[in-house]
């Protein structure tokens, strides 16, 4: 039923190793995910080919950051902020199982997919929340205690920064998913991430296996705690991302 020669070699490209019953829970999620999509809308890619090279393999260069760090007995914790339909932290959770995900949205019909989706596939130390990122991370129990914060949310990235940062601990990264185009967008984000406490980003740019398609990482490793201020309630950080203050 499934041509999978794409996802096999981009997953060898990737240096993913991938067992048989791996490759079944993603086509079980692929099965859920496409008939959810007729009653709810999850996602304007549904044909198996598409998904493979836009949702599964892009979520998987997330390796690109995370295979340099993997070792025996690493156990990381992965936020997803604004997962939809769950990428890129279901096909991470996947192909990683020794990472620790969270998977946060703010639409409980999407949780409840999700969820679902979890219980499908048997998945362990994995939960999905409903809730709104700038309320979720002013909790002690969030706040500051995930090695990788992700996102491939469509958000200018000074706003994502502010919803994602304040989730990470000290050493640990803010991790988002960004067009290839994106030079200007990222130049603007820099006062942003440094003001919530991180280094200057390292920009991974990669083309997803299996296409032509180009894109970019951006990578900001968590140097120092996020003030308290942030992130800021009432919707702020999409309606009024922090950016450089202009000189007078």
């Amino acid at each position: 039923m499934y041509q999978d020669k794409v996802l096999t070699d981009g997953l060898r490209e990737l240096g993913i190793p991938y067992t048989d019953r791996q490759m079944d829970q993603l086509h079980v999620y692929y099965e859920m995910m496409v008939e959810k999509n007729k009653v709810m809308n999850l996602t304007g890619i549904t044909e198996y080919d598409e998904v493979v090279v836009k949702h599964w393999l892009d979520s998987l260069c997330f390796a690109k950051v995370y295979l340099p760090l993997r070792k025996d007995g690493f156990c990381p914790k992965l936020i997803d902020v604004g997962t939809g339909a769950g990428f890129p932290g279901i096909p991470v959770k996947i192909l990683f199982p020794e990472i620790e995900v969270l998977l946060l949205d703010s639409l409980q019909k999407r949780i409840t997919f999700l969820q679902d989706v979890v219980k499908a596939l048997e998945l362990d130390t994995i939960s999905c929340v409903h809730g709104r990122a700038e309320e979720l991370s002013i909790k002690p129990a969030y706040r500051e205690t995930f090695d990788f914060a992700v996102s491939r949310a469509v958000a200018r990235l000074n706003s994502l920064a502010e919803l994602c940062v304040p989730f990470v601990k000290e050493g640990g990264s803010f991790v988002s998913y960004k067009a290839d185009a994106s030079e200007e967008e990222i130049e603007e984000s820099l006062y942003a991430i440094k003001t919530l406490g991180c280094a200057k980003p390292k920009v991974l740019s990669y083309v997803v296996p299996g296409s032509d398609l180009t894109r970019k990482l951006v990578v900001a490793q968590k140097i120092s705690t996020t003030p308290g201020k942030y992130p800021r309630g009432g919707g702020k950080p999409l309606k009024a991302p922090l950016l450089q203050p202009v000189k007078r």
